[in-house]
């Protein structure tokens, strides 16, 4: 009996989506839960993957035909059923394959699926980011096998059990669901199948042959092809080692390595740019991916820009008090608490106060309702390789300058680290970013969605300024407000930012509470 491939259920916002690829072909065989059609909405791209296991009969939504929530798009039939000549060559094939990945498994006991972890709902797929162990690697309990890097954080896949990885279902760069099946693990197999590993990574190529992409005469693996691609390479001088010649992962390694396979110019390139004069010296250019963490902080950027109207206040706040402060006190903090006394610890109580003061500068917009918040939950922006980040500090009108310097120096540990949980970066009511610390003496801080406000701290730059009549050298801060006009008044934001200014230059109004 048939079995219906269904579209995803698209959110209320999402009223249609474009087929934008199919990975399987009429009479290919399928598994349950393998990658089968992908569904481009306006928002996210998803995937759709087999019901059961079996064979592609019938496609009824070509690639660029407009889909709605939950339509059929094609059937799978029974994988042992008397069908097409492409069912039974589909079925021969993959019988083949799976006599041959059976034999390149490590020797071992209980096998067990490796699974990608649970996804929060923010959260629709990840990317495999880095595989840490090889097929037929040994293994110990809970170590790291793979990274998973979703739009906001880097999960970590663990080892079930002591064993070694039998095959690798999903290779690097490729797009995953939450709990899809990652690979399968073998209990005691190890060290004494490298060589057997090394042999089912040419015989079965820890690929599906129905990703292949033949170019240039030669068929390439996907992840050869990856790495063809990012080293720019010339694929007919690369020499295959894989089942008819095939191109494997490892043969392009080996040609970078000895550096065999460099293009010695740019075959695609249309005549008018090969006419074009040549430069000397050497003009290299790397066209690499866009991580998730910075399509996400793009699209989040523009989204911010496109729907909020947006406005910036400035001020200056005169640091000299707060400097004299930490430099009497920061021995004594350091010996207390056990971390060092800094600035962020001032401002984030300086912005606490302030926004009980101003509870339209904590709240944010949802629709047409405007939610008025009754705590003060703060991000601060951590800058990390993968890109920005913003952990939230929780209750910051509890807690004491001791705890908010200590959560920060943990959460820029953690962020560099890529080891900060998904719950540590959801919600927040305000935020607050330090450009300063990278020399930064004004800018245009953005909000984040769906705050209605951030806070940008600078550079301290000493100036002259005028004070009691007199021409004095005072430690100046700029400050930068940002704020949502639809839901804040210029006067709240700017009463805000000198309030900030007035706690900051008199800490002493922090502990009365005026």
């Amino acid at each position: 009996m048939a079995t219906e491939i269904k579209a995803p259920t698209f959110p209320e916002s999402v009223a249609e989506g474009t087929v934008a690829a199919w990975h399987k072909k009429p009479g290919d065989s399928v598994e349950r839960d393998e990658l089968i059609v992908e569904i481009e909405t306006d928002k996210v791209v998803l995937e759709v993957v087999a019901p059961e296991a079996g064979t592609l009969t019938d496609v009824m939504a070509e690639e660029g035909d407009t889909v709605e929530s939950e339509q059929v798009l094609g059937k799978i039939g029974e994988a042992s059923g008397a069908g097409s000549k492409k069912e039974s060559a589909a079925s021969d094939d993959s019988a083949e394959k799976a006599e041959s990945k059976e034999a390149a498994k490590p020797a071992g006991g209980k096998q067990h699926d490796v699974k990608a972890p649970s996804f929060p709902e923010s959260i629709q797929e990840g990317t495999v980011a880095t595989w840490h162990k090889k097929v037929g690697e040994a293994v110990k309990r809970d170590e790291v096998l793979a990274d998973i890097e979703t739009d906001k954080v880097v999960l970590e896949v663990v080892a079930p059990a002591d064993g070694a990885l039998a095959e690798i279902k999903a290779e690097e760069g490729s797009q995953v669901e939450s709990e899809a099946i990652l690979a399968t693990f073998v209990e005691g197999g190890g060290s004494d199948q490298a060589s057997a590993s090394s042999s089912s990574s040419a015989s079965s190529d820890a690929d599906d042959e129905g990703a292949d992409e033949k170019v240039g005469g030669k068929v390439l693996a996907p992840a050869a092809r990856k790495m063809v691609a990012e080293h720019d390479l010339d694929v007919s001088k690369i020499e295959g080692t894989g089942k008819g010649g095939r191109i494997l992962k490892e043969d392009v390694q080996k040609a970078v390595k000895d550096g065999s396979a460099k293009k010695a110019a740019k075959s695609s390139a249309p005549a008018k740019a090969a006419a074009a004069p040549a430069v000397e010296g050497e003009r290299a250019e790397k066209r690499v991916p866009m991580s998730r963490l910075r399509q996400t902080i793009a699209k989040r950027l523009v989204q911010a820009q496109q729907t909020a109207a947006m406005l910036t206040t400035y001020n200056e706040v005169d640091m000299g008090a707060v400097m004299s402060l930490r430099a009497q006190y920061k021995d004594t903090f350091l010996k207390a608490h056990d971390t060092k006394l800094g600035f962020m610890g001032f401002f984030v109580k300086a912005a606490s106060e302030a926004l009980k003061r101003f509870p339209d500068v904590n709240a944010s917009i949802d629709g047409t309702d405007i939610v008025y918040h009754g705590y003060q939950d703060i991000g601060v922006a951590v800058s990390t390789d993968r890109g920005l980040v913003v952990p939230v500090l929780r209750d910051t009108d509890n807690m004491k300058i001791a705890d908010v310097e200590k959560t920060i120096v943990d959460f820029g540990k953690r962020a560099r680290d890529g080891k900060l949980g998904i719950d540590e970066m959801q919600g927040g009511t305000f935020t607050i970013t330090n450009g300063g610390i990278f020399g930064s003496l004004m800018s245009t801080p953005i909000i984040n969605p769906p705050q209605t406000a951030i806070l940008g701290m600078h550079k301290i730059q000493e100036r002259p300024m005028a004070v009691n009549g007199k021409v004095e050298i005072r430690p100046m801060m700029y400050l930068a407000l940002s704020y949502d006009h639809r839901m804040i008044d210029g006067k709240d934001a700017v009463q805000f930012l000198v309030t900030i200014k007035e706690l900051l230059e008199d800490p002493a109004r922090l502990l009365l509470d005026v």
